[in-house]
């Protein structure tokens, strides 16, 4: 007992801000359920497994540690089981309390030499029994982020939408093609449902995102809500909206009469719902089901190294099946198992390793690998023991620390609704990417990366190239060059006479396109209409055609299944893809400049100097005129507040009423193409380049604060994502040429599938091609796979192929 007294100062009383761990071990998968049981470190608060809490103790110093070993309890027979709760995680209904039970028994437990003192005791210091008793008490860190997450989902009614106000300006939003307002974003754009602008989301901690100009319009505005793209289908209570001045994510019950107002109309959407092809569409899901899970075939249960099923924490199918396949890759193999002990990482990690990507995705490999987790599950008899049945799948391990740490300030993936693979997939890359800083030889998103190339021909003979960087060939599908279409012919016909007769057609004939066919859609020539010309200095049309200038080592292959139909139907094409085993595809490569080729001239289109010119907002000035200003100045008043709004304007009119430049026209003031040097001067001081400093102030009206504010929401601006302002340099860019590369010959060994009518809601399943034979991870059941769907695949994985 002076041994535990003695180090009374390393155990703390946790408060109730505190995260306690106590359910699983932070470096790897072991629960107070495991032999060894689990060691509670009673300074940091953190668990451990019997292998692993020495390592803490090494790097910490910390000695006390709280035991907690759980055994199966025995039930009597005639024992009511529990009734759900509320909350549902994974089961509807609520937690699944009908679980076996389980007898939790606690000891003080003292390192190195492992002096045990029983608990409770009243042997024991009044502190050791405050922080132990508060421990047990306390809700689980791991069970709490569970919570929250679920919990965050339950949307409130938003305070503005029954009054909301909506301004009449004409607009009507187009079913796709969207681009924010204020910058060349096309993803994560928000619909502000009172003027109906589309502007792009928040810029994430890590610079990725959107460039905050939703939030910005906001604050000028005052217009409390948006919806954001992508997230309006059929089922309105799933659309993303979300309220400014609440600052949540919030339920519209005005929603369709809201987006009615801009176009958008839902009675029409509700109705085409409702149409046969939609019912043709229902009535066959059942076997899409069955078919990509292999259900009703008798698969013989995998269990061993690299056979670790992942269990399911509530709608994670979508991280589960991306993280099997990844996993299957030499690149994250080795990197995260092979070449990395757990050990290792911990060392590495920081104070906290349930926060460190590094330490989670280790941990992550090691249960998934290593087979110490690839097990039957425990099957309970009807006597008072437990047997483990050799054909029971197994219970999988529960990724929940690793997706804590990934989806850490992210607000889809923390959450526990379904969502996109193909967005999880990218948004891990860039995760893994930014932690490993880019390095070429710790890095493995880096075998996923490669250069693309698209070449510019305009009529007057002359090319120019952009390029970009990317980790998925996104693939769009040709239903004209499908290869049955004499029995889609014959489907048709006879669906029309069943439909005529009033019945339902009994089996569904779909297009079957090649894979080859996408790939050579997305090499083909492409026109592009009001092309700006640096050559002829005017708009024309122009060709272009894409190429890869890398072939990375895993190539991944994105099917654009999900499309929008006029009046905002959205739609999953219901085809089949014929994907071959292997592929080749060394005709993508671009050639980049050829010999008797000639760059297009550097310039800027006079379309982007023009589009720099700041333009008043004519509501405002109309406003300002009527109350007795001149429109001129009005005019000035309204660029020069950004066209913030009327009372803005006022109040620079009214401050700058005897500028010496008032009565200047717009065109010859300060705004036009000249720059105050004075100005450019000042932002080089800062940093930036001078091309970069002029384009900014020309962008913001020569507002020096605004024109910082420019620069660091358009990173790329020295170079222009957009088509008019490529770049005519055909040099690579540096990232480029030490991005993996090969042959441009493939094999197929992964694919992740998805059921349901939109990748935000149904199902994902993985099939792994591994030791030679296909293998189905659906959740935590892992199976060797009878019938891989190969043709049903959302993003197929393939390996290049050197020899």
């Amino acid at each position: 007992m002076e041994l535990l007294r003695s180090n009374l100062s390393r155990v703390r009383i946790p408060e109730p801000t505190n995260r306690i761990y106590k359910h699983e071990c932070c470096v790897s998968f072991e629960t107070p359920r495991a032999e060894g049981g689990l060691f509670v470190d009673m300074t940091t608060f953190l668990a451990f497994g019997k292998d692993y809490v020495n390592w803490n103790y090494e790097k910490t110093g910390n000695p006390v540690y709280l035991h907690i070993k759980q055994t199966r309890k025995v039930v009597p027979e005639d024992r009511p089981s529990k009734k759900p709760t509320l909350l549902a995680i994974g089961v509807e209904g609520g937690f699944d309390n009908n679980e076996p039970q389980y007898e939790e028994t606690h000891n003080i437990v003292i390192l190195p030499d492992y002096v045990t003192f029983p608990f409770p005791s009243v042997e024991l210091p009044e502190k050791v029994r405050l922080a132990v008793d508060a421990i047990i008490m306390a809700e689980g860190a791991e069970r709490k982020e569970q919570l929250a997450a679920w919990t965050a989902d339950k949307k409130q009614v938003s305070a503005y939408a029954m009054n909301l106000p909506q301004i009449d300006n004409g607009v009507i939003v187009p079913p796709s093609g969207w681009k924010c307002a204020k910058c060349d974003k096309k993803d994560n754009l928000w619909l502000n449902l009172t003027d109906g602008m589309i502007l792009c989301g928040r810029k994430n901690f890590d610079g990725t995102g959107g460039n905050n100009h939703a939030i910005e319009h906001y604050k000028e505005t005052s217009y409390p809500l948006a919806v954001k793209l992508g997230t309006i289908t059929a089922d309105l209570e799933a659309a993303d909206v979300f309220s400014y001045p609440e600052d949540d994510s919030v339920v519209d019950p005005l929603l369709a009469q809201h987006l009615a107002f801009f176009g958008i109309d839902f009675s029409a959407l509700q109705k085409t719902e409702m149409t046969t092809a939609e019912k043709e569409l229902d009535q066959n899901t059942n076997f899409d089901w069955n078919r990509i899970q292999e259900s009703g075939q008798d698969s013989e249960l995998i269990h061993g190294p690299g056979y670790t099923g992942l269990a399911n924490l509530g709608n994670s199918c979508y991280m589960a099946a991306t993280m099997q396949v990844v996993f299957s890759t030499r690149s994250f193999n080795s990197r995260y198992y092979t070449n990395q002990s757990l050990k290792m990482a911990f060392e590495m990690a920081p104070a906290d390793p349930t926060v460190d990507l590094n330490m989670q995705l280790t941990k992550l490999a090691h249960g998934m690998l290593s087979g110490k987790y690839s097990v039957p599950a425990p099957e309970k008899d009807d006597g008072e023991s437990a047997a483990i049945s050799t054909t029971n799948k197994q219970e999988g391990i529960p990724p929940r620390m690793f997706k804590a740490v990934i989806a850490a300030s992210h607000p889809e993936f923390s959450s526990m609704r379904q969502q996109d693979a193909l967005e999880f997939f990218l948004h891990f890359l860039d995760q893994v990417e930014r932690v490993n800083g880019g390095s070429s030889v710790l890095d493995p998103s880096r075998s996923f990366k490669f250069g693309i190339e698209e070449r510019i021909l305009c009529p007057s003979g002359k090319v120019g190239f952009n390029k970009r960087l990317d980790y998925i060939l996104s693939l769009n599908i040709p239903l004209h060059e499908a290869t049955n279409k004499e029995e889609l012919e014959a489907f048709h016909k006879l669906k029309a006479e069943k439909i005529s007769e009033g019945k339902d057609v009994d089996e569904i004939v779909r297009p079957r396109v090649p894979l080859a066919a996408c790939l050579a859609n997305y090499s083909a020539p492409e026109e592009i209409q009001d092309y700006y010309s640096t050559a002829l200095k005017a708009k024309t049309t122009a060709l272009k055609t894409a190429g890869l200038t890398s072939f990375p080592d895993y190539l991944v292959l994105h099917m654009r299944k999900f499309v929008l139909e006029e009046g905002w139907v959205p739609k999953k094409l219901d085809v089949y893809i014929d994907v071959p085993d292997i592929i080749d595809i060394s005709y993508m490569r671009s050639k980049g400049l050829q010999p008797g080729e000639e760059l297009l001239p550097d310039g800027v289109p006079e379309a982007e100097v023009e589009s720099n010119n700041p333009v008043a907002n004519e509501d405002i000035v109309a406003q300002l005129v009527s109350m007795g200003f001149n429109h001129l100045h009005c005019q000035k008043a309204a660029i020069n507040t950004s066209n913030a709004g009327v009372e803005e304007a006022m109040n620079w009119l009214l401050a700058h009423m005897d500028d010496p430049d008032i009565d200047v026209p717009v065109s010859q003031g300060a705004h036009g193409n000249e720059v105050d040097q004075s100005k450019v001067d000042t932002l080089l001081s800062f940093g930036f380049q001078e091309e970069i400093a002029r384009k900014a102030l020309k962008a913001s009206g020569g507002d020096i604060e605004k024109a910082t504010d420019w620069i660091f929401n358009n990173p790329d601006a020295s170079v222009s994502s957009d088509m008019d302002t490529s770049t005519s340099s055909s040099k690579p860019t540096p990232d480029d040429t030490e991005l993996p590369d090969g042959r441009g010959r493939y094999g197929l060994f992964g694919i992740v599938s998805h059921m349901g009518t939109s990748t935000h809601c149904g199902h994902y399943v993985a099939h792994v091609l591994k030791d030679g034979r296909w293998v189905i991870f659906n959740d935590n059941k892992v199976a060797a796979s009878i019938n891989p769907p190969k043709d049903m695949g959302y993003l197929y994985f393939f390996e290049r192929l050197d020899s």
